[in-house]
């Protein structure tokens, strides 16, 4: 699956430049021509890198880093800008940017730079074998916590390991009667919905808001987490 790519940049044509470049290589990329757009887009769509200018009409690229920072949302960030002095490299970085490129630039440097950011989103780059990812989906087993897009997933103990059991099983369809004997107690009333209601619940906070949907009903069948 090819990386998702948000250029956040005020200048059209260096963007549809950027835009271009990097979709020849590839990239799904989109263009917010100012901060709010960009944060909005980023709330709306999973994106694995954004390219993000300093200098911004209203909210400054410092600040949509910070902001997103802040929402502890970890998707790398490359920082491109004309601002070139030591303190604004050390300033953009502080904020919580992943790399800082200035204009002008080579766009083999930049893609070059890309490159990298997206080899960090590699399953075989987590070094834990206690993680489990799917595309931007993200499941630590270790602290038992589970992310998606660098964005934090709050799990109650059961929405866990339903979602656990989902990822371990990916792209097999699991039926009501395999996830009740799994997640809950082998001897539970069958008759039950709680699988339905669960997974509702799990799809609310997985794949609410995102473009691509990752966890599937398969009619008269059973729930399956899959690439899309």
């Amino acid at each position: 699956m090819a990386n998702r790519i948000l250029v956040i940049e005020d200048q059209a044509k260096l963007a549809s430049l950027i835009q271009r470049g990097l979709s020849a290589e590839g990239y799904h990329v989109n263009i917010a021509l100012d901060g709010e757009t960009g944060l909005d887009m980023v709330n709306s769509t999973s994106y694995d890198i954004i390219i993000l200018d300093l200098m911004l009409p209203g909210i400054s690229g410092m600040e949509v880093c910070q902001l997103l920072r802040k929402e502890n949302n970890q998707i790398p960030i490359l920082m491109l800008t004309a601002l070139n002095a030591t303190n604004n490299v050390v300033d953009g970085l502080d904020s919580g940017a992943d790399d800082y490129m200035v204009k002008p630039f080579k766009f083999e440097e930049l893609k070059a730079r890309v490159r990298t950011l997206a080899r960090r989103l590699s399953p075989l780059s987590l070094k834990s074998k206690s993680v489990i990812q799917i595309m931007d989906l993200v499941l630590d087993m270790d602290t038992r916590t589970a992310s998606r897009a660098g964005k934090e997933i709050i799990l109650t103990a059961t929405e866990y390991r339903l979602l656990e059991f989902l990822m371990k099983n990916k792209n097999k369809v699991l039926t009501r009667i395999e996830i009740l004997e799994h997640v809950w107690d082998i001897n539970f009333n069958m008759g039950t919905n709680v699988v339905d209601v669960y997974v509702n619940y799990l799809r609310k906070k997985v794949d609410k808001n995102y473009d691509i949907k990752l966890i599937n009903t398969m009619i008269g069948m059973g729930y399956v987490i899959k690439e899309a």
